[in-house]
């Protein structure tokens, strides 16, 4: 059997934390699996979804190497799915509703209110053809809703195990709503049979959608239903839950204001909830490799940004040079070579850190000086000839003997004067791409 998975985001918002664990499990199964990995846009909404929200998605998505190998909007199957609710029609496991959202509103507050659950009550089943006539006549339109069996929707969970949910403490849901718009709970069964989906890996919000779409599924096809895996909710470190309308801890605003590497995020949500250490990882293959559900905890996971931005100084600490040779290029540093960057990478957060450290060998630096006498005497002791990885360490046994000096009280007057920071990489790396002319210059107190 080829694996299918599919993850359905509504065009709606921004993709945040959650959206992206869920997407990257999906995809970490299908490729561990030799599987398929979709991306279908739930866009029936049309007052909601817009094409930038939609090309916000595929930005996200592609950004974090979770590439599709099949794409579909629902917006263009509503055909298919006004041909299925026929037959659902014909089968009678739909029936038409004529209450107005204001009458369900009283209703569930009437049931709430006498302690009993807000449960659809059916009274539509008992209109007459008279009555759905009158209704008609006055303008009502029909929302439609499927009549759900009230047994326990049984099912092997791959995460929660085995469930079993009680049909008769959900209400009929609304498939179609008076204005012919079909809804995810309906739109979503129909792809999933269309689309061969043969496992659906959510959050355990969906649980109470599962129970429902079996028994859609099952009133249409005689295919058996996916393999269902329900992952804990993610929530914030604060325990807030993730809110796409809210923009909460967005992938936009990770890549585009934070700056964060997408193995980072990717590294962290791999791991995030699970019995496995959260370690850094440089290729999704990696991660799909190590990939199993019966490492995932039944807890609620939480997100602390912290932590990403610790594993994300830890992913560029393992960079190679040629992972980011071009994006140095892009950032103005056409120079920079792979002895830079080895030495450069242990120093920085964000990719953008490196600048600070192209400008220390680069220039221009505009030197800390605190003792100009030593810096001049320090000055009149430095080697000839080629620099290399030793020099640091052989000018400062020199100016050593000459002054007098040592530990910080030598190192560190030294270092400032050169690179204008207290801390950083070694000097013994620093010293050889600085040069001899520009060091010479700095240690005269003059900006290079």
């Amino acid at each position: 059997m080829t694996v299918n998975v599919r993850i359905a985001p509504s065009p709606t918002g921004l993709l945040h934390i959650g959206n992206i664990r869920a997407a990257l499990f999906n995809f970490l199964f299908a490729r561990k699996n030799g599987g398929k990995f979709m991306l279908r846009l739930d866009d029936t909404d049309g007052t909601r979804s817009t094409p930038e929200f939609a090309a916000a998605i595929e930005r996200d998505l592609t950004w974090l190497g979770l590439t599709w190998d099949s794409f579909g909007r629902q917006s263009d199957r509503v055909a298919r799915y006004a041909e299925v609710l026929e037959t659902l029609k014909v089968s009678g496991r739909v029936y038409a509703c004529y209450e107005t959202q204001a009458e369900l509103d009283l209703k569930r507050k009437t049931q709430l209110g006498r302690g009993l659950p807000p449960v659809y009550d059916r009274a539509a089943l008992k209109l007459t053809d008279a009555d759905r006539a009158s209704l008609e006549a006055k303008g009502r339109k029909p929302h439609w809703r499927f009549k759900l069996n009230h047994a326990d929707v049984v099912w092997d969970d791959l995460i929660q195990g085995h469930k079993a949910y009680p049909a008769s403490a959900i209400s009929d849901p609304v498939l179609v709503r008076e204005d012919g718009v079909p809804l995810y709970t309906f739109c979503s069964v129909v792809d999933d049979i269309d689309d061969k989906t043969t496992h659906i890996i959510r959050g355990e919000d969906h649980v109470t959608n599962t129970a429902v779409q079996i028994q859609i599924w099952q009133a249409i096809t005689d295919a058996p239903p996916p393999v269902f895996a329900h992952m804990p909710l993610i929530v914030s470190a604060n325990g807030i839950e993730m809110s796409k309308r809210l923009g909460t801890l967005s992938i936009a605003s990770m890549r585009d204001e934070m700056e964060v590497e997408p193995m980072a995020i990717n590294s962290l949500l791999a791991k995030l909830g699970t019995s496995e250490a959260i370690a850094p990882r440089l290729t999704l293959d990696e991660l799909a490799a190590e990939f199993d559900f019966g490492k995932i905890s039944h807890s609620t996971p939480k997100f602390d940004l912290e932590e990403l931005k610790s594993l994300n100084a830890k992913i560029l600490h393992i960079t190679p040079f040629e992972a980011v040779r071009d994006r140095l290029a892009a950032m103005g540093m056409d120079g920079a070579d792979k002895a830079f960057w080895n030495v450069a990478r242990a120093n920085i957060a964000v990719l953008s850190d490196v600048r600070e450290w192209w400008q220390v060998v680069r220039g221009p630096v505009t030197p800390v000086v605190a003792d100009s006498t030593f810096l001049a005497e320090a000055a009149s002791a430095l080697p000839s000839g080629a620099w290399n990885g030793d020099t640091w360490q052989e000018w400062t046994g020199k100016v050593k003997e000459k002054t007098g000096r040592k530990g910080k009280d030598l190192f560190m007057p030294l270092r400032l004067a050169l690179t204008a920071h207290e801390h950083g990489p070694e000097m013994k790396f620093l010293l050889p791409m600085i040069g001899e002319k520009r060091t010479r210059d700095l240690l005269a107190g003059k900006a290079a």
